[in-house]
């Protein structure tokens, strides 16, 4: 007997749920918005509305109730943000919106054995 493969991911409780739509949302955060883009995000926005919040208000967790609000929120921004041409430089950890701190550079203090006074510095 063949099984078929599942093809959707069933989430243990609304928190899983939730850590899973935010690794959704990180893996396409940067992706240009197109219509399948948008159409797949506003279900994922729609569902955490529907089932994941009724699961979140029958489990009465108050903290994940005000992190799925904010989640909701976030997930709205990025529509209007990535709409207006703009970047989205942050992503979401812990339901909650991390920036990516833009560019980043690597600082390495060159040591060499003198007097603090005579710092070489390298050109």
């Amino acid at each position: 007997m063949k099984h078929k493969k599942q093809r959707f991911i069933q989430p243990s409780g609304p928190e899983d749920a939730m850590r899973i739509i935010q690794k959704l949302f990180n893996s396409y955060r940067n992706a240009p918005p197109t219509r399948e883009l948008l159409d797949y995000h506003n279900n994922l926005i729609n569902r955490l509305q529907t089932d994941i919040h009724d699961a979140v208000m029958k489990a009465n967790n108050d903290r994940l109730s005000k992190e799925l609000d904010e989640m909701i929120e976030i997930m709205r921004r990025w529509v209007s943000i990535r709409l207006s041409n703009r970047p989205f430089n942050a992503k979401m950890r812990h339901f909650k919106l991390v920036t990516d701190g833009g560019m980043k550079f690597k600082r390495h203090v060159h040591k060499i054995s003198q007097s603090a006074n005579h710092q070489a510095s390298r050109h």
